[in-house]
C-alpha cells in the first residue's frame, strides 16, 4: 500500500502551521491550482515525491522538456520550470512514482480564456483512459463532504484540500477516515 496525500485548489492552513496530520503520506498528489511554492514546502516537509498537473489557475507549463545534457529548456533556451524541483509533472504523461502508473490531464472545461482550459471535443481527444481512480480538483464543496461517483470502472474523487488515501498498486484506493492515524 502507498498512502497518498492528495490536494489541490486550497491551500490548508494547519498543514502550512503542522505536517503530523500527514507524515506518514509516502506521495502527493496534486491535482491543480495550488501555488508552486505550497507544493514546494509539503514535498520538502513530508520528503517524499510529488506528481502534479496544472490546473485552470495555474501558469502553461507546456513545452518544456530535458535536454540531451539533463538540463531543462523552453523553445530550445535553458528555462527553469515554474514547478518545485524534483517535482515530476504528470501533464498528459503517465509516470511512474512510489510505486503507482499515474496518468495526469490537467486543466478545466473552458469557460473563459487562459491557459490549461479545454472544450469538450479537446478533452475527449486528450482522454481515453479508464482508470481505477480519476482524483480531480476544481469543483470547491464549500463545507460539505465529497462524494465519489463512478464512471463505468472508474471511481471519480474531487480532492479539493487534502484527502489522504491508501492506494494499492495495480488496484483500487480507500480513503483513511478523518483523524485517522497510519501506521507505517
Amino acid at each position: 500500500m502507498v498512502l497518498v496525500l492528495a490536494v489541490s485548489d486550497e491551500v490548508d492552513d494547519v498543514l502550512c502551521a503542522d505536517v503530523r496530520a500527514v507524515r506518514a503520506a509516502q506521495l502527493i498528489l496534486s491535482c491543480g491550482d495550488l501555488p508552486f511554492d505550497y507544493l514546494d514546502y509539503l514535498m520538502n516537509a513530508l520528503d517524499v515525491p510529488l506528481v502534479f498537473v496544472p490546473g485552470n489557475h495555474d501558469p502553461d507549463i507546456s513545452g518544456y522538456r530535458t535536454s540531451r545534457a539533463g538540463l531543462p529548456v523552453r523553445a530550445g533556451l535553458p528555462a527553469r520550470p515554474p514547478w518545485p524541483d524534483g517535482a515530476v509533472s504528470a501533464e498528459r504523461s503517465v509516470v511512474e512514482v512510489a510505486g503507482l502508473r499515474i496518468a495526469g490531464l490537467g486543466g478545466c472545461r473552458r469557460y473563459s480564456e487562459g491557459p490549461n482550459q479545454y472544450t469538450e471535443r479537446q478533452q475527449v481527444r486528450r482522454a481515453r483512459l479508464e482508470p481505477a481512480w480519476l482524483l480531480h480538483g476544481h469543483v470547491h464543496p464549500h463545507g460539505t463532504a465529497p462524494v465519489d461517483h463512478q464512471v463505468g470502472r472508474t471511481v471519480v474523487r474531487n480532492v479539493v484540500g487534502r484527502h489522504l488515501l491508501d492506494i494499492e498498486p495495480g488496484a483500487g484506493a480507500r480513503q483513511l477516515p478523518a483523524g485517522a492515524s497510519h501506521a507505517g
